[in-house]
């Protein structure tokens, strides 16, 4: 690929947390341009900074909420501590989502200076990389559960699952410094967008983020997903399913969220299609945030009698982590029958 300086070549720099903007054709170096500021009155637009709105709102609201139950109104167990960190992380992207409302109202101007374009870029992928890590963590937690009891039982404490989660965190910091280190602010137009000196630097940083974000992870859990459905079937184990449904739920809704973009990030570095590339990574972008509300939601709505739990959302997240607490003691205890066989709970 060829390199250039300064700023990245058109293609590249449709990779972007925020709506694009449209850059020079000229020779030299690329000096971005904001797009026309008609652009933000159109439909597109306004679907998009409202969806982005809502997802704030519900976002912290939802989030706030879990924090507030699984930190302070219930006992601490190891389930909490995940579904603790996953809701803390989810509450800081959203805490700083409406700067890039701001960015998408005010016609692809970013005021915030240069920190807070790199910071907030690197809170988006923090969550991203913290998120799907504890869901690969809840995943390998559940599956130890289901093929080692008495181990399980033995070792599983509230410190190991505290260390555990803070090893999590700064993985994810670590892979979420690209994007402070590549986004910057053209101080002429006021955009925040990425600046990579090399086609190779993008290149590699999407790669990056699709392999450790979304490949690895899908892989290690569909094989514990394997692991707890054989073993399930071939013990006749299970007593309760609702543990085991939620986790479904919230990884199905990560991945489905997170589908689009990587799609549209791996589309760029082969199409040369910026029309394409740009509506594709605004609602691949948008759709991904959305999953920072979800979580608290499925948490509630994941039992029976969908109707009586809309009218009582705050008693029904607690009362989901306190059947995960019961489920692990439960999963944890050896039940000796005629055939040797094990009682366990997912």
């Amino acid at each position: 690929m060829d390199s250039f300086t300064n700023h990245t070549e058109d293609d590249a720099n449709n990779d972007s947390d925020y709506p694009d903007y449209e850059p020079d054709n000229t020779s030299g170096p690329v000096v971005p341009t904001p797009v026309s500021p008609a652009l933000c009155t159109d439909v597109v637009c306004v679907l998009l900074a409202t969806v982005n709105v809502i997802i704030t709102v519900l976002g912290i609201t939802g989030n706030g909420l879990v924090i507030w139950i699984a930190g302070f109104k219930i006992k601490k167990t190891v389930n909490t501590v995940w579904y603790l960190s996953l809701a803390v992380s989810d509450f800081l992207f959203c805490a700083f989502l409406p700067l890039s409302v701001a960015y998408i109202v005010m016609d692809t101007t970013w005021v915030f200076g240069r920190f807070m374009c790199k910071f907030t870029s690197f809170i988006l992928f923090l969550n991203m990389f913290s998120s799907i890590f504890l869901l690969v963590i809840i995943s390998v937690d559940r599956c130890v559960v289901v093929m080692f009891p008495v181990w399980a039982q033995n070792k599983r404490s509230i410190r190991r699952a505290l260390v555990i989660v803070l090893l999590a965190w700064i993985v994810s910091a670590l892979l979420s410094l690209p994007a402070a280190i590549f986004r910057d602010v053209d101080d002429i137009h006021y955009v925040c967008y990425y600046n990579y000196t090399y086609d190779e630097q993008h290149v590699a940083v999407v790669v990056c983020r699709f392999i450790f974000g979304f490949v690895i992870p899908l892989l290690i859990i569909m094989f514990c997903y394997f692991l707890i459905i054989r073993k399930l079937k071939s013990n006749h184990m299970a007593r309760s399913n609702k543990p085991f449904r939620v986790m479904t739920a919230l990884i199905v809704a990560f991945f489905i969220s997170w589908l689009p973009y990587h799609f549209f990030n791996i589309l760029e570095i082969s199409l040369k299609d910026p029309n394409v590339i740009s509506i594709g990574q605004r609602f691949g972008g948008t759709f991904a945030s959305a999953n920072s509300f979800m979580n608290p939601f499925l948490y509630a709505f994941m039992g029976k009698d969908f109707k009586r739990k809309c009218y009582a959302l705050l008693s029904k997240i607690e009362s989901t982590f306190e059947e995960e607490a019961r489920s692990t003691l439960r999963g944890t205890s050896i039940t000796t029958s005629g055939d040797g066989k094990l009682s366990t709970t997912v």
